[in-house]
């Protein structure tokens, strides 16, 4: 009798402490991603981890959720778990999506972000590349207003701390890519208006004779090249020379160069050449409310090698 009782008890006491457990997962109503939260907050990582492979951005339950959010409590699981070689798959992932993201420490803990400024420091050379050939054929297309987003995207990731001062040649390309960008973009001066015979407004002020203006001034129209012959680069300096500079130019108010610069260098040979040519380039002047000021103004050289 007392072995048919106990047979009859251990069946019902496993079936209780199963019940029990299946009573502490920490659902709750949540989400998919605030129950993952909860399994990974009680140290259940393979069932916060289950949780999340289930998930898909585009799925009704993950409405609101984009891939960052996935991936990096997916890190945080993996982590735990010591599967460090998927953890940093998955850090990859938030990296490439959204590269500014760097996790803060409210979001995860040191070895996390310090896993993630690993990945950063590694993936960001690519991805800065891929993001200037995107910006540079946006440009080509003259689609002004998104190859200057993704210009100064550029521009901020190369100087994100991660990047170590690299690819200091690149920032030069951009910088001169975005000022060609927004002049490109600036809208054309409005057709003066005949206004009916009235006691005469009072004069436009002015503009400063010696203010230098740039394409970060409001209202000023960039001057538009006349003549602007480059060189051949000479056969014997062909080895040594890049296939690009970047020359910086003064235009006067009578459109001549008065004074001239290399940003970014061709050869220096090469550069004495150029900005010897650059003395005899015309344009038409800038304006400044149809008048003419001095601009200063960034030009990307493409150097044509000699036959």
């Amino acid at each position: 009798m007392t072995t048919a009782k106990t047979r009859l008890i251990v069946p019902l006491l496993l079936a209780a402490s199963v019940v029990g457990a299946a009573a502490q997962v920490p659902t709750s109503g949540k989400d998919p991603l605030g129950s993952a939260r909860d399994l990974y907050a009680s140290a259940r990582y393979d069932e916060a981890l289950a949780v999340l492979n289930d998930m898909r951005p585009a799925d009704p339950a993950s409405s609101g959720l984009d891939r960052r959010s996935i991936e990096q409590y997916r890190s945080l699981c993996l982590l735990a778990l010591g599967r460090g070689s998927e953890a940093e798959s998955a850090i990859a992932a938030v990296v490439t999506s959204d590269p500014s993201y760097q996790p803060t420490e409210t979001d995860a803990s040191p070895r996390v972000r310090a896993a993630f400024s690993d990945v950063r420091k590694r993936l960001l050379p690519d991805i800065v590349t891929a993001r200037y050939a995107m910006a540079k054929a946006a440009f080509d297309r003259k689609e002004h207003q998104a190859a200057e987003q993704l210009f100064r995207e550029v521009i901020t990731l190369l100087s994100d701390p991660d990047m170590g001062g690299r690819m200091s040649d690149l920032r030069v390309l951009a910088s001169g890519f975005l000022d060609l960008t927004v002049a490109a973009a600036a809208p054309p001066p409005e057709p003066a208006r005949k206004e009916p015979a009235v006691a005469p407004a009072p004069a436009a002020p002015q503009p400063d004779p010696n203010h230098v203006f740039t394409v970060d001034d409001r209202d000023v129209v960039a001057p538009v090249a006349l003549r602007q012959d480059v060189p051949r680069i000479p056969p014997a300096l062909s080895l040594q020379a890049r296939e690009r500079g970047v020359l910086e130019v003064v235009v006067d108010e009578r459109g001549r160069v008065t004074t001239m610069a290399m940003r970014m260098s061709v050869h220096p040979m090469y550069d004495t050449l150029l900005m010897s040519a650059a003395r005899d380039w015309k344009y038409q002047a800038a304006t400044l409310n149809g008048r003419p000021v001095k601009f200063r103004k960034l030009i990307q050289i493409n150097v044509t090698k000699s036959d």
